[in-house]
This record gives structure tokens, C-alpha cells and sequence, in this order.
């Protein structure tokens, strides 16, 4: 169950950036290409899929489609040094290197040659960026694709704008020692800003301004740290526009993904209500003070009246603790709210890596998610990694896959 194998890069990619690609990839064979069987899609299909998708992650990247798109590119497969990335506007079709050339030349290569031949193609407009990455087809996947892409993504959002929306400009991108991709290398990919935050909106913390995730995401992102409680991911990115999420573990990325849209329908009033609620517990202890309750009724457009609000108070704090619980709050202005989440749908996990699948033969692994209040009783599946992942955005999700052992997240 998968894409032919050269529907996505199949390359050198310690940084899980194949991920995020395949992550947006899935979102356009699923929900923008017209057939039933996305899991066997033609040849040209594929190309054309795949260099869509990477444009897309460009254009996002583009601080404003006034300005340049750039692509990092290699020459023909005999070039002249030079000791850094090089401007090289377009020459005339005729003499620009041919996919078959500039994938010899990448296989070719040793890293240290790699960097010293890169050239930066510069692009105006939006369709001419789509035309020059679909004639790069074969130079994507070539042995030295990511990199490229990579370059190219941080040349198209330029340098000094990165350093200015990551949190410690002395931050790398990617780890030295291990390859790993930053969190700002990952909402730079899924949001087009390299912001080293996951909360929705900016913070202030002692006077400094941290910044985190300012729109809906078009692909989500769900992290085992939160399990962890080392960190918060915010609405943005756990309920993006489509049902597709990059699950971040301890040290890589995969990608969990449904055909289920409902899984991203509006916001009912209840979960916006459990969400401003949240903003005003951002440790997530489940209550606020009840000093704060006025300010939260008042986020909602709810009476805020102060005989109203002490009113509640008394009625939700009945013991005078001086907290609001988020259950009762809830309970109390939204109650019998049904979802619009069905009981049971098929879901998927794909993992890049060989060593992580089963015989080592990359695929998709399937299965069925039941998602349920917590008062229903029902047979509960094993605790895994991906299920403590992907608990952070439905806390009653249970697991059930088509294979004996659960798919890894590492």
C-alpha cells in the first residue's frame, strides 16, 4: 500500500525534509488530484505532483509574490570552482544542462565538490518558477535533491529574514553532531516562517517577544514532547486545513494521514471555548484561577456582566477554591455538544526510513482510529509512541492496526 517508489525523493535525509514534502505531497494526491486510486498513480502523475508540491513549499516561503524565487541548482557536469553559492541568471534554453546531465554530475560528486559548484538560478514570477522546478525534475532526485531544495527554500525566504523570525539567531537550522532538523526548520517547511515556537500567536516572556504560529497551517504537526510536557502545540498546527500531520518524535519525523475531512471541519463553539480556555492555562493544569473567569467569558462573547460572572463563580467553584475547572466551565455553557468527529475511521503512518518498517520494505501502514469520549467504555490498545503522540490532539484516540506491531515513530 504506496505510492510507486519514485513518487518522493529517495535520498540522503537526515533532516526528515522528504518528510514534509511527502506531507504536502499527500494533501495534493489525496484532496487535488481527480482519480479513486491515489495509491497507484501514474508516472506523469508523480512528476507532476511532485514538482507542484515543491513549488507550493516555495511560494509559501516567499515573503511576497513581488519577489524573487530562487533556485539552488547545479551546472553542467564540467564547471569552473567557486567558493560559494554563485548568482547564474537563466542562459537560453539551449544551453542550460539537461536533467540526464545534471543528475550524472550529482552522482559524480563528493560533498565538498557538491557545495562548490552550486549555482542560484533566480526566477520573477510564480509561473516561472513552477516551469523551471518541473524541468528540474530528475536534479530532485538525484543523490544531492534535498540539499537543493533545501537551499532553495532558504535562499527564496532569504537568510537575514530567517535570522529575524527564529528565536537565538545562533540557533542552526540543523544539528551539527546529529543532522536533525530544528523546529524552526520545520515551521519554515509547514508554514513558510521559521519561527522556533508551536503556540498559536506571539508571547511575552520578561519583556522579550516569542514568537509562535500566526495562521492555520495547511498540514499539521503533532509532537511527542508534548506528551512529555516539554512543549504546547497550538490549534494552527493540530487542526490544520487538511487531515495530515507530521508526527515529531524524540529524533524524526514520519507522517500520519486520513481521508476523513471532518477531521478539520470548523471549530464547534465547545472546542473554540476549550481552546480560549487553554490560553489562559498555558501549563495546562485544566483550570484558571477565578480571578480570570471574566476575561475568558468576555473571549467568548459570553454575559460578562460582574453580578453574572460571580454568579458562575459561585456556581462553579461551589467550595470556594478560588479555581474553574475547564470540565465543569465547558459543562456549564456548552453541554450535550455532539461532535462532528465520526466514531471510527481508516487512518495511515508512513515512515521514511527502512530499518523502521517491517522487512524493511517502506509502506504504508493502516489501520482504524476510534475516537470517543472518555466515559465510553471500550477495549483499550496498546500505549505506543504514536498513540501518545497523536493523544495530544484527541485524548481518547485508540489505535487499531492492520499489521502485528504497532508502526514506529523513529
Amino acid at each position: 500500500m504506496r505510492l510507486k517508489s519514485n513518487a518522493v525523493p529517495s535520498i540522503w535525509d537526515p533532516t526528515g525534509i522528504a518528510q514534509h514534502t511527502y506531507a504536502f505531497l499527500l494533501k495534493n494526491v489525496l484532496f487535488n488530484t481527480e482519480g479513486s486510486n491515489w495509491k497507484d498513480i501514474s508516472e506523469e502523475e508523480q512528476r507532476t505532483v511532485l514538482c507542484s508540491t515543491l513549488s507550493e513549499i516555495l511560494e509559501s516561503a516567499c515573503l511576497n509574490k513581488t519577489q524573487a524565487f530562487h533556485l539552488a541548482t547545479l551546472p553542467r557536469a564540467k564547471t569552473t570552482d567557486s567558493s560559494d553559492i554563485t548568482d547564474s541568471h537563466p542562459e537560453p534554453e539551449s544551453s542550460q544542462p539537461t536533467d540526464t546531465q545534471t543528475a550524472l554530475a550529482a552522482e559524480e560528486l563528493g560533498f565538498e565538490r557538491f557545495h562548490s559548484v552550486i549555482q542560484k538560478r533566480t526566477l520573477r514570477t510564480v509561473e516561472e518558477l513552477r516551469e523551471a522546478v518541473l524541468s528540474l525534475y530528475d536534479t530532485w532526485k538525484n543523490k544531492f535533491g534535498v540539499l537543493l531544495f533545501l537551499y532553495s527554500v532558504i535562499l527564496t525566504k532569504g537568510i537575514e529574514n530567517i535570522k529575524n523570525e527564529i528565536e537565538d539567531s545562533s540557533e542552526p537550522l540543523i544539528d551539527p553532531v546529529y543532522g536533525h532538523g530544528s523546529q524552526s526548520l520545520i515551521n519554515l517547511l509547514v508554514t513558510g516562517h521559521a519561527v522556533s515556537n508551536v503556540w498559536d500567536g506571539d508571547r511575552e516572556c520578561s519583556g522579550m517577544k516569542l514568537r509562535g504560529i500566526h495562521q492555520q497551517a495547511s498540514v499539521g504537526f503533532l509532537t511527542l514532547m508534548e506528551s512529555l510536557r516539554y512543549c504546547k502545540v497550538g490549534v494552527f498546527l493540530k487542526s490544520p486545513k487538511f487531515p495530515i500531520w507530521i508526527l515529531g518524535s524524540e529524533t524524526h519525523l514520519s507522517v500520519f494521514f486520513t481521508k476523513e475531512m471532518a477531521l478539520v471541519a470548523p471549530e464547534s463553539p465547545s472546542e473554540q471555548a476549550r481552546r480560549v480556555f487553554q490560553t489562559f492555562d498555558p501549563e495546562d493544569n485544566g483550570f484558571i484561577p477565578d480571578t480570570l473567569l471574566e476575561d475568558v467569558m468576555k473571549a467568548l462573547d459570553l454575559v460578562s456582566e460582574p453580578d453574572y460572572v460571580n454568579l458562575m463563580k459561585s456556581k462553579l467553584d461551589p467550595e470556594g477554591l478560588g479555581i474553574i475547572l475547564l470540565g465543569q466551565f465547558l459543562q456549564e455553557f456548552f453541554p450535550n455538544q455532539d461532535s462532528v468527529i465520526p466514531d471510527s475511521f481508516p487512518v495511515y503512518h508512513y515512515n521514511g526510513l527502512k530499518q523502521s518498517n517491517h522487512n524493511e520494505k517502506v509502506s504504508y501502514v493502516e489501520g482504524t482510529a476510534l475516537v470517543i469520549g472518555f466515559e465510553d467504555p471500550m477495549v483499550r490498545t496498546d500505549d505506543t509512541p504514536v498513540k501518545r503522540c497523536l493523544q495530544t490532539k484527541w485524548p481518547y484516540i485508540e489505535l487499531l492496526w492492520t499489521t502485528e506491531r504497532s508502526p514506529s515513530l523513529n
